[in-house]
């Protein structure tokens, strides 16, 4: 419990990024409002009275804003994700966070959360890794004495039987990882909060949402669990055997006879099956995110695609077609808002202004939306490295590799 109350903070400034919908025709936010007090202040200060009483109205070059659209109850309809006025209370402002720990110190100091937020789910969370680490090793060790009785005499590498074994566990527990996804993406605020704990979620999600059935056979879940289930361990077993010859230290690289030299290869398998497993487990977690049957839509405390998902390629290929990566979205000055504007009156492209702070070819694509949390999986390997090369171990702990 406590060494995953410690990790707790980061899986879920992860978990939000990997969840956060951000459009890539969101216009970066301008400083309007401080320009204008600005101008207002030196109006005041520079313009008599007299002056303006006796000025002409028709001279007046004042440019008012254009009404924004309102809808038939006569509410203004948002029409960006960046928009403060019509942005909910409980939703983190978008953009501003371009990390996983940029997300811890967001939610910390967000009114609507706060620092106990950064535990949400930590007793579904503590549940779920302590039934896998026991579930998983019964499982398997069934399995090997069902399927491998019979030949044992014979050495065969139980290749399938570890990833068979980690898919029936996920599968499983999936309706743990559910429960917890969807503790960590809501709203704490009392009026816009959906469940109340663990239990009442998964009450409520049998209930609202087709029954036992749907939870582990719904094809936006199952796909995504087997998927994610079972591409962690083959990677993991694969990847070291296929990187440790070719590092230079001679065609028999093992964990007993060269230690360091396998460290090193499990660490860059990790890394070369981060850019597979990252994108999926994004995926798996829009989708667990979505409700179904006749929930209402979850209030999460980040952006989330107001149209739901069909199913993983189609998320993946909305993510990278219709959302940018260019994090944090900084406000543009005055000077790019006009040279934008009359980019516009010129009916030109807008990319030379887009290019003008590199981030062009990042703003035109969701690709980075995919692997949100990557640097933090890439500090861990090092960190695996370092203490398997110092501290002498063979075999580095599990818990590491869960972050």
């Amino acid at each position: 419990y406590t060494s995953t109350a410690l990790v707790m903070p980061l899986e879920v400034g992860k978990l939000l990024l990997q969840i956060q919908w951000i459009p890539k025709d969101t216009p970066a936010p301008s400083s309007e409002v401080h320009e204008q007090e600005e101008e207002e202040e030196t109006l005041s200060d520079s313009t008599n009275e007299d002056e303006s009483y006796f000025a002409d109205p028709a001279a007046s070059h004042i440019k008012y804003p254009a009404p924004k659209p309102v809808d038939d109850q006569g509410y203004v309809i948002r029409t960006s994700v960046l928009e403060d006025g019509t942005r909910p209370e409980y939703i983190i402002p978008v953009g501003s966070m371009n990390g996983t720990w940029d997300m811890v110190k967001r939610v910390a100091v967000f009114r609507g959360e706060g620092w106990l937020s950064l535990w949400k789910g930590l007793l579904t969370s503590c549940i779920h890794d302590v039934l896998f680490s026991n579930v998983q090793p019964l499982v398997d060790s069934l399995m090997h004495s069902v399927f491998l009785s019979s030949a044992a005499g014979l050495y065969r590498p139980p290749l399938l039987l570890p990833v068979a074994s980690h898919v029936i566990t996920g599968f499983l527990l999936s309706p743990l990882d559910l429960v917890r996804t969807r503790l960590i993406a809501q709203s704490v605020m009392q009026r816009h909060r959906t469940y109340t704990g663990p239990f009442d979620a998964l009450r409520q999600i049998i209930v609202q949402e087709g029954g036992i059935r749907s939870i582990y056979c719904h094809p936006q879940l199952l796909i995504p669990t087997i998927l994610d289930n079972g591409l962690r361990p083959l990677l993991h077993i694969l990847m070291p055997t296929l990187i440790a010859p070719r590092l230079g230290f001679g065609p028999h690289v093992a964990p007993d006879t060269n230690p360091v030299a396998w460290a090193f290869a499990q660490v860059l398998g990790s890394v070369a099956s981060l850019l597979i497993t990252l994108p999926i487990e994004t995926v798996r977690r829009r989708l667990q995110v979505q409700t179904r049957g006749t929930a209402k839509a979850l209030r999460t405390c980040v952006e989330t695609r107001p149209v739901p998902y069909n199913g993983v390629v189609d998320a993946l290929w909305h993510i990278v077609t219709e959302e940018r990566s260019d994090l944090p979205i900084k406000p543009r000055s005055k000077a790019r808002r006009r040279q934008a504007e009359h980019a516009e009156e010129n009916d030109s492209n807008d990319l030379f202004v887009e290019k003008q702070d590199g981030s062009g070819w990042l703003r035109n694509t969701g690709i980075g939306q995919l692997y949100r949390g990557m640097r933090m999986r890439l500090g861990v390997s090092v960190v695996v490295l370092l203490l398997t090369t110092f501290g002498g171990q063979q075999e580095v702990d599990g818990g590491w590799a869960e972050l």
